[in-house]
């Protein structure tokens, strides 16, 4: 577990909250949230088999991963 948040695997439900905690039911909201993850997890996968490909470190390449995640800004003012 990592923050709170259990590893996952590339068939886990995640049980997405609110900034209160609530848990986010709308199936929809649910379903876009997944196929965003799936893409993500996709074009990941792609890009580190090319830097393994190209002879990149592939510890490096996932170190850089992780920065670009911790780089995201969110656009949205908080909502209460």
């Amino acid at each position: 577990m990592v923050d709170g948040v259990a590893k996952m695997s590339h068939d886990t439900v995640i049980i997405w909250r609110s900034h209160k905690g609530e848990i986010i039911a709308c199936v929809e909201k649910n379903k876009v949230l997944r196929e965003n993850l799936d893409e993500i997890r996709q074009i990941c996968q792609d890009a580190l088999e090319d830097a393994v490909l190209m002879g990149c470190d592939e510890q490096q390449f996932r170190a850089v991963l992780a920065e670009l995640v911790d780089r995201l800004t969110n656009p949205y003012a908080p909502q209460d």
